[in-house]
């Protein structure tokens, strides 16, 4: 049976800054970022089973997606936890913000990262996580392969 690659993408609108940054991204602003999640596997063969064909159930993976990254960053501010933009954060926190401190600087690269750690610990283990693409602006995205981090 044949390994198939199959991707779906999400939707998120998440604020942030880079602490000692030397530009404009030093500066609390959002993005609306997509993301792409391509997993590979071989289709089920057994034709008793409900998802008879499928690599996974599209809405299986939009589950994990949704859990893991969507509905936590989604409108959230992100923070390096480690600098002093944690005073920035308990102030927004105190006034009713969702605000995520993270241990690492919150660019596409690091973000792109954590997203495949979180994604990969919630496949099944016949499913491999493939690839991710993080877009934060229209010509803008990091890009992280399973095949560059073995």
């Amino acid at each position: 049976m044949s390994n198939i690659r199959i991707t779906k993408q999400f939707s998120f609108e998440t604020g942030h800054a880079l602490y000692g940054y030397d530009g404009k991204c030093k500066n609390v602003h959002g993005h609306s970022y997509r993301l792409d999640v391509t997993v590979i596997g071989q289709p089920i063969s057994d034709n008793t089973n409900v998802k008879f064909g499928m690599v996974i159930d599209f809405s299986d993976l939009k589950t994990i997606v949704k859990e893991e990254i969507v509905d936590v960053f989604d409108h959230a501010t992100v923070f390096n936890k480690n600098t002093p933009h944690v005073e920035l954060a308990k102030e927004l926190q105190s006034r009713d913000h969702n605000v995520l401190l993270v241990n690492y600087q919150p660019t596409s690269e690091m973000m792109v990262i954590d997203f495949a750690e979180k994604i990969k610990n919630r496949l099944p283990n016949n499913i491999k996580l493939h690839s991710l693409k993080l877009q934060e602006t229209a010509t803008s995205y990091a890009q992280w392969f399973a095949s560059d981090n073995d």
